[in-house]
């Protein structure tokens, strides 16, 4: 679990003065998972992403959309101390996008969720590109199913 201060009066309160991320007003704790869906949820957004994750987390999402149950921190890790966050994720662009700028936007939108929504700093974002969705493979899939 990650803590964070929270803004409070200035007033000190002796009770809460020694605990991580306490302010006379009380503790705020995120969960590491917390932060984690919170960059998931940002890639849904962004030009050139196909999916999060890598072959086996996708046919494990695959079995979860099946059953109804999204994972929105599939393919994505973070480490948070401090009220730093690192984050490293795992995604399969989509075809002919330019890699970099596929990258480079992904990182920009999983920053700006994060500083914005849990206010932590976030010191770097590791994309790992793993694999070129080609627009044409859904279609042969269906029609392989087809036969």
């Amino acid at each position: 679990m990650t803590s964070i201060t929270t803004t409070g009066s200035p007033i000190a309160d002796s009770h809460n003065a020694d605990l991580p991320g306490a302010t006379p007003r009380g503790t705020t704790v995120i969960s590491d998972v917390v932060v984690a869906k919170i960059a998931g949820l940002a890639l849904r957004d962004v030009a050139g992403v196909h999916a999060v994750g890598g072959g086996a987390a996708r046919a494990l999402g695959a079995i979860r959309e099946a059953l109804s149950s999204t994972d929105h921190t599939q393919g994505i890790s973070v480490q948070v101390s401090d009220a730093k966050v690192s984050v490293a994720l795992t995604i399969v662009a989509e075809y002919p996008v330019p890699l970099q700028q596929v990258a480079d936007d992904a990182r920009a939108a999983i920053i700006a969720a994060i500083e914005t929504l849990a206010g932590l700093e976030v010191t770097e974002v590791n994309v790992s590109i793993n694999d070129v969705h080609l627009p044409d493979e859904a279609d042969e899939a269906g029609e392989a199913d087809a036969r």
